[in-house]
């Protein structure tokens, strides 16, 4: 990967967290502030939807902190290596944790009329796609492990042959 990536794909993680801490203080009050004012339906699950709101954030953020981790490791040439699991596993749990926040979002907001039933439909469906990401960040992982096996095996068949020559 070249540093002009590396730099690119740093800057970008940059910016969506940036955007992250953004959503996380202003936006949230103000969402708090919009469902105070409906006085409809919303109003009485104000709480679960702002809680639902910022932990979906913070899942967001865990895996941004992770890719950086990860794009760190590429630079250092250290990711075929066992630390680099460690990050794959948070980043995969951090997309099923949002998996499941969305799946509670939904459950909150479909009771009654302040929420048409289709999208309730949609965000269970969008629950499905989150957890597709998941399932493909997995053979990612797969893919790793291989990358690291083959890693290892490379090393001991140079540390062989130096020792023939």
């Amino acid at each position: 990967m070249g540093k002009l990536t590396v730099l690119a794909l740093r800057a970008v993680l940059v910016v969506l967290l940036a955007g992250s801490v953004f959503v996380q203080t202003v936006m949230v009050a103000l969402l708090a502030t919009d469902l105070e004012e409906s006085g409809g339906d919303l109003a009485d699950r104000r709480i679960p939807i702002l809680v639902i709101t910022v932990l979906g954030v913070v899942a967001v953020q865990v895996v941004l902190v992770c890719v950086w981790r990860l794009v760190t490791m590429v630079r250092r040439g250290t990711v075929f290596s066992p630390a680099a699991f460690r990050y794959v596993h948070v980043v995969i749990g951090a997309i099923v944790a949002a998996a499941g926040l969305l799946f509670a979002l939904a459950v909150v907001l479909a009771p009654g009329e302040a929420v048409a039933p289709g999208i309730v439909l949609l965000m269970c469906g969008a629950v499905v796609a989150v957890l597709g990401v998941a399932l493909i960040v997995l053979v990612l992982r797969m893919l790793l492990a291989q990358a690291v096996a083959r890693d290892v095996e490379a090393a001991q068949m140079q540390a062989e042959l130096d020792e023939v020559i």
